[in-house]
């Protein structure tokens, strides 16, 4: 089968302008080239390709060195995996004559990846690797619909290689593993196998379902928190998360893990990016908006102890510590709030994560807190520290209790315009 036509169709203009170039220099280095995995996956469902994982039989840094020194842009080498990621930048786009476009339509990421081979010295450990061919490449891989290339040099131009049965597993939507120690030598095999599945409507093929048994589990078990944490990260990416938790604690994927994941609510708000309205909110550099907001969401209904003792077992960066257990402390302490101003739900909220604010305003519903996001977290004295130095005030704590006593009146409504404001000045001066 050649999927030449269907790279012409599904790709951008400017995605296949790019692929030719870099194809034109491994010709020219005489390193066959690949694309490999789920671009060929999603290929062959015919879905939007954004990705490109280009494989090379042989050294992948060589290609990554030849495409830097003709199109510029910058490359990080990754030598124990023998791959090289290649950043385009504004100067690369020039070079390559082609207008920077959004991401959708021109990847300005690329990996460059040796073809290898990998063992595994025991369960759950990273592999070993070694550079090999494109067929040990696939078989290293996870599910057989995961274990194809298609070829994108030379004659042989988009001829597809599924040595492991990919495209009929597709066609009958399974996800099947390439042998029964697939999920023992990697256990988060079984997290993607979920994600998949739900991702395409497809089902877990009965004999793949068998190894999701208790030596697989144990090793699980045993990984490390970051390991695990990332799997779920790209749970909360997908379009509902909420099914996916329930899929996999009906398959005691989660115990494992965490004794409490199985008890925690999995009926998640819906996690697209939020209006405007409610202002910007601060995320760790490695995780997205959706994934921080997915884990607040999910653990949110927790005590606080058990939040952070899951946040110490996934190894979760601060910040999306400091949300999650803000989130729990704010919705256990809310029926203590009533009657509250909106000065005191203001100073009480500045001093928590606006994300965890949002995450309990989604499960509650409460208005105080969305006049806090939209509203009230923005309200300001227009008396300045400035203004009170001209006034012959000397700076110190002084400043900082008139500037909230004037912010105060303004949430409240005590004060209602500058003048206003300036008379409560002269009183609290006086």
């Amino acid at each position: 089968m050649n999927l030449a036509d269907r790279l012409e169709s599904y790709l951008t203009a400017e995605s296949l302008a790019l692929i030719r170039l870099i194809k034109t220099e491994a010709e020219r280095l005489d390193l066959p080239l690949y694309i490999v995995g789920g671009s060929v996956r999603d290929l062959m469902l015919g879905r939007e390709i954004h990705d490109f994982d280009l494989t090379v039989e042989g050294d992948a840094a060589q290609l990554a060195e030849s495409v830097l020194r003709k199109y510029g842009g910058r490359v990080v080498f990754h030598t124990h995996f023998g791959t090289a990621t290649w950043t385009l930048d504004d100067n690369t786009f020039k070079r390559l004559n082609v207008p920077k476009l959004a991401p959708s339509s021109f990847p300005s990421i690329l990996d460059f990846i040796s073809a290898r081979s990998e063992t595994y010295s025991r369960p759950g450990v990273l592999p070993t690797v070694k550079r090999s061919t494109i067929d040990d490449d696939l078989r290293r891989r996870d599910f057989t619909v995961n274990a194809m290339a298609v070829r994108l040099d030379g004659v042989e131009y988009g001829q597809i290689y599924d040595p492991l049965g990919g495209q009929a597993d597709l066609e009958q939507r399974l996800i099947r593993v390439l042998h029964s120690r697939s999920f023992v030598d990697d256990p988060t095999r079984m997290l993607r196998a979920v994600r998949y599945a739900q991702r395409y409507g497809f089902e877990i093929e009965p004999e793949t379902l068998s190894l999701l048994n208790d030596e697989a589990r144990a090793v699980l078990a045993q990984l490390s928190g970051e390991r695990l944490r990332h799997e779920f990260d790209l749970l909360f990416e997908e379009q509902n998360p909420s099914a996916l938790l329930n899929r996999l604690a009906e398959l005691d994927l989660l115990r494992p893990i965490h004794p409490l994941l199985p008890l925690a609510n999995s009926q998640l708000p819906v996690l697209e990016p939020s209006s405007s309205e409610y202002g910007e909110f601060i995320v760790p550099d490695i995780l997205s908006f959706r994934q921080t907001l997915g884990w607040t969401l999910w653990l949110i209904s927790w005590p606080v102890s058990d939040v952070d003792a899951i946040a110490k077992r996934l190894g979760f960066p601060v910040l999306l510590a400091k949300s999650a257990h803000s989130a729990s402390s704010l919705l256990g302490g809310l029926p203590s709030f009533v009657n509250w101003k909106p000065s005191q739900w203001t100073f009480y909220l500045d001093d928590i994560p606006t994300l965890a604010v949002y995450a309990v305003y989604l499960v509650t519903k409460e208005q105080p807190l969305h006049q806090y996001l939209t509203k009230w977290q923005n309200v300001k004295p227009t008396i300045s520290g400035h203004d009170l130095k001209a006034r012959g005030l000397q700076p110190g704590p002084r400043y900082a209790e008139i500037l909230r006593q004037l912010r105060a009146a303004r949430l409240d409504g005590d004060v209602k315009s500058d003048q206003e404001e300036n008379l409560l000045l002269d009183k609290l001066i006086q």
